[in-house]
C-alpha cells in the first residue's frame, strides 16, 4: 500500500510541475519522452553517488546496471556474426 501512496504522491507532484510549466497532460510526445529520460537518469544519481569512492565498482555499475536500466536489454550482435 505504501508504494501506491508514494506513486500517487509522485504523480501529483508531476501534475503540479506540468501545471506550472503550462504543459497539458498527456504531454506532447517529445516532452513526455524527455521527461521519462529524466526520470530514468535521475533514478541512477543516488546509486552512482554511493559508488563514487570506488571507481572500479562505479564503472562496473554504470556499464552493467545503469545501462540496462536506462536503455533496456540491448540486442546481442554476436548471433549474426558467423
Amino acid at each position: 500500500m505504501k508504494v501506491y501512496l508514494l506513486s500517487l504522491g509522485a504523480g501529483l507532484l508531476v501534475g503540479v510541475v506540468y501545471s506550472l510549466l503550462g504543459v497539458r497532460s498527456p504531454a506532447p510526445p517529445a516532452i513526455a519522452l524527455i521527461g521519462l529520460l529524466g526520470i530514468l537518469v535521475g533514478e541512477q544519481i543516488i546509486p552512482v553517488a554511493k559508488r563514487w569512492a570506488d571507481s572500479h565498482e562505479l564503472a562496473r555499475f554504470v556499464r552493467n546496471e545503469c545501462r540496462d536500466h536506462v536503455l533496456g536489454p540491448l540486442p546481442d550482435n554476436r548471433k549474426g556474426d558467423a
